[in-house]
């Protein structure tokens, strides 16, 4: 019977498990942008997870949505992302980097004052963290036809960036608000051109990326992350369902190695089974996030509902997760005033189980 420990094909990475780590953004790297020893540290010490799917990761400059997040776009990042993914595979493990551009979830304030982009001018109801404490999102810039064509380059090039760096992979970020998922969704694309409007034109961008990104490593070692319900960065959409059934449909065309799935929403606000839809109409590998228990995680790979799941939060305070499954011991709680901070405390001083 296939359970958590049994071996996984993602393209052309060999999994010896399907205990994956989700993608979880810490701001530990540097104020340029560029990785840090400490973030090597953290990854390798998690190196035993089937996949590490490394923090979303700025595609080019100027598009920042954290405070201290890291990118891929310069020669300093790549080489410091070098030494992550070293750390990684001298320790056995395998690690795809997500791609992302945060879109409207930019703020001035950690972009040199510089207005955000956006399918379309509307803000996000929220306020965001930034060197300045905490101030309200802006209204963003509806992005030009004529502006689109860079940003699916800055993404092609992005994955380049991270085979260079030794990544086995990347992880496309349509998900949570950011640029991708906001084209996407109803509620923050009302564009009246070819970009907005149908689900096909909501979703004409993301096909692009997905095209780029794949001509240029290949599909094999190209991922997507999709979060159809969530409704974090005052994310909404008319029917979700019909949204992840269409793209489940036409992602098919595209053999990627994995559809990495987020099955719910942080605050409850939109609720469906957009799992089971999503296994009716695609056909390859289906990786399952949130709120996944070990139970309810092995449930769903032992009868072929999912692939893999993807354990976010957990994987912050135990790095050795598969141990502890594998063990059935109990887990360690992360501490929730550190997720952002920028210091090794909360971060690489979980003790393991050795």
């Amino acid at each position: 019977m296939t359970d958590l420990f049994t071996p996984l094909k993602l393209g052309k990475t060999s999994l010896p498990n399907r205990i994956l780590m989700a993608p979880l953004t810490r701001c530990r790297a540097d104020a340029n942008h560029v990785p840090t020893a400490m973030m090597a540290e953290y990854y390798a010490q998690r190196a035993s997870a089937g996949l590490l799917i490394a923090e979303a990761t700025m595609v080019s400059e100027g598009n920042s949505a954290f405070w201290r997040e890291p990118g891929i776009y310069s020669a300093a990042q790549i080489s410091a992302w070098r030494t992550v993914t070293d750390a990684v595979h001298a320790k056995g493990g395998r690690i795809f980097l997500q791609i992302w551009h945060g879109g409207r979830a930019c703020h001035p304030a950690l972009n040199d004052g510089a207005t955000p982009v956006a399918p379309s001018a509307i803000a996000i109801d929220d306020t965001v963290h930034t060197p300045e404490g905490k101030l309200p999102y802006v209204v963003p810039r509806a992005l030009e036809l004529s502006e689109i064509p860079a940003i699916v380059t800055a993404f092609r090039q992005a994955a380049l960036n991270a085979i260079e760096a030794g990544f086995d992979g990347v992880e496309i970020h349509g998900a949570n608000g950011y640029l991708l998922d906001q084209f996407l969704r109803s509620g923050s694309n009302q564009r009246s051109d070819h970009y907005g409007g149908p689900l096909e034109n909501r979703a004409r961008l993301l096909f692009e990326v997905i095209a780029a990104v794949t001509a240029a490593i290949g599909p094999d070692r190209t991922g997507l992350r999709l979060s159809p319900l969530n409704s974090f960065n005052s994310m909404l959409d008319d029917d979700p369902i019909q949204l992840m059934q269409y793209l489940a449909t036409e992602l098919n065309r595209y053999e990627l190695a994995y559809l990495h799935l987020m099955r719910a929403d942080f605050a409850g606000i939109q609720q469906a089974d957009v799992i089971s839809v999503t296994r009716e109409h695609y056909q390859g590998t289906l990786i399952g996030n949130m709120g996944y228990s070990v139970d309810e995680a092995s449930s769903a790979v032992a009868s072929g509902q999912l692939d893999a799941i993807a354990f976010g939060s957990a994987y912050i305070a135990n790095p050795d997760l598969v141990e502890r499954f594998a063990k059935q011991l109990p887990l360690a709680e992360p501490d929730a005033a550190t997720f952002y901070t920028q210091d090794t405390k909360g971060y690489t001083d979980y003790p393991s189980l050795a």
